[in-house]
């Protein structure tokens, strides 16, 4: 049997010899040569597809004089053409030279086609090194676009890197929560994103006690500051404060009120807060007591079930007090900041000019004003930018307006908050500094 020669599209880049050995007669020959042919055709086609051999490769030929190897050690490589990535740039510069395997044999060839070993041994990558030229020759072009492009990629990354250590990194807080079910860590987010969507429903008109004729917001500021007082006595939780306010407002916007029937209307909207928020609810009996009896038990339920059917049953709103928590636990608080943070925020409950604001930026801001507060400078991290969605420049009008209040809030005439918060069991907040660089920052 006659050997056949392979194929060069198996092993390209490699010269075979042109003796064949073994027992092959001359129409044996024709018949290998016409396969050859046919084979180095396919190899052509496969080359215009895939593109030229990617690595150049020794040549070992049997019989080359050593002047020829001389000279042809001098020509320089055929420059590689293959897309420059990061690592194969890395690879061309930093790989170290490895000399041309030239090799003479003087046994004759036994075999034309080489095995798998000797195939990887005759392959050899030209690295950036073997481009080094003698002094007759130039240095590629495509050698120096890979130093350069090299070294701007270090000096882009090192950039980046000094970048990341500068920039500040946003926490998440909720990371230590994620083991204890009623923090609901899976669900937080969606929650939150649903009182933003929807904080607009509990906003009323900053400009609503213009449809009444028989009160104003100076009257509202009394009623709520005494409610404030009335809320601290019975002792009852922080979230029926806020949605007793929010009822007031927004049954004001939509019907109108003479002066006799606004602490009716206070009593009231307490009691129907502390329905939806208390475990334990003050009787009506109670409330009636600490008004002085100026009301009585009918006219109670009858304001009860006026009040309930205006508001349309939806008591079910974002106030400032959901918003508080979640900022607060963004802004990493200890006891002294949450309890500023409150007092500050309870003194906007008093002011009707506080009501051009969203419950979240009111508790963002009174947050921001109580940092400032303690550390007599400005404070917002970018934890607490993310999770508010508030800059410091969005809250600063708010937070002017915060830093007025406190500091007159042991003047006057309003002074339950000031009281609520000077006591020990609120840490004493209303004796804090205000923020007064504040008042000086411009927009």
């Amino acid at each position: 049997m006659a050997k056949m020669v392979g194929s060069d599209e198996n092993y390209p880049g490699v010269i075979r010899s042109s003796n064949i050995q073994g027992e092959m007669g001359a129409r044996g020959r024709k018949l290998v040569e016409a396969i050859g042919q046919n084979r180095r055709a396919l190899s052509t086609i496969n080359r215009n597809i895939l593109g030229a051999p990617p690595y150049p490769c020794v040549v070992h030929k049997r019989g080359v004089l050593t002047e020829k190897n001389a000279i042809a050690s001098k020509i320089p490589p055929v420059p590689v053409h293959r897309p420059i990535t990061r690592n194969f740039a890395a690879q061309r510069v930093t790989k170290q030279h490895q000399p041309l395997l030239v090799q003479e044999t003087k046994s004759p060839i036994k075999s034309v086609v080489p095995n798998a070993s000797q195939a990887e041994d005759l392959l050899h990558i030209i690295d950036v090194e073997d481009n080094k030229p003698d002094g007759d020759y130039p240095v590629p072009m495509s050698v120096q676009h890979t130093v350069a492009m090299v070294k701007e990629i270090d000096r882009m990354d090192a950039e980046i890197e000094m970048e990341d250590i500068s920039e500040e990194v946003v926490g998440d807080i909720d990371s230590p929560d994620k083991k204890n079910p009623l923090a609901v860590v899976e669900y937080i987010g969606d929650i939150h994103a649903y009182y933003r969507r929807t904080e607009i429903s509990s906003c009323v008109p900053p400009n609503y006690m213009a449809q009444q004729f028989d009160i104003n917001e100076r009257m509202r500021g009394i009623l709520i500051d005494w409610l404030i007082e009335v809320h601290y006595k019975f002792e009852l939780m922080d979230e029926t404060l806020y949605l007793t306010v929010n009822l007031i407002d927004r049954f004001l916007t939509i019907v109108s009120v003479v002066r006799k029937k606004l602490q009716l209307v206070g009593l009231t909207a307490m009691l129907l807060a502390c329905k939806y928020e208390e475990v334990s609810v003050p009787v009506v009996e109670d409330l009636i007591l600490i008004s002085d009896r100026a009301y009585s038990r009918q006219e109670v339920l009858e304001m009860e079930s006026l009040m309930i059917n205006t508001l349309q049953f939806n008591l079910s709103v974002p106030t400032p007090y959901v918003f508080m928590r979640r900022f607060l636990k963004a802004a990493q608080s200890d006891k002294k900041l949450e309890l500023l943070s409150f007092f500050i925020i309870e003194l906007c409950l008093v002011e009707y000019e506080m009501l051009r604001f969203p419950p979240s930026l009111l508790a963002a801001a009174a947050i921001f004003t109580a940092q400032c507060s303690l550390s007599g400078s400005k404070k917002w991290s970018k934890t607490c930018e993310r999770h508010t969605n508030y800059t410091e420049d969005q809250l600063l009008e708010c937070s002017k307006l915060m830093v007025f209040f406190h500091q007159k809030a042991g003047n006057g005439k309003l002074t339950g908050v000031h009281r609520k918060y000077s006591t020990s069991k609120y840490g004493s907040a209303a004796k804090s500094q205000p923020a007064l660089f504040l008042l000086d920052v411009n927009f």
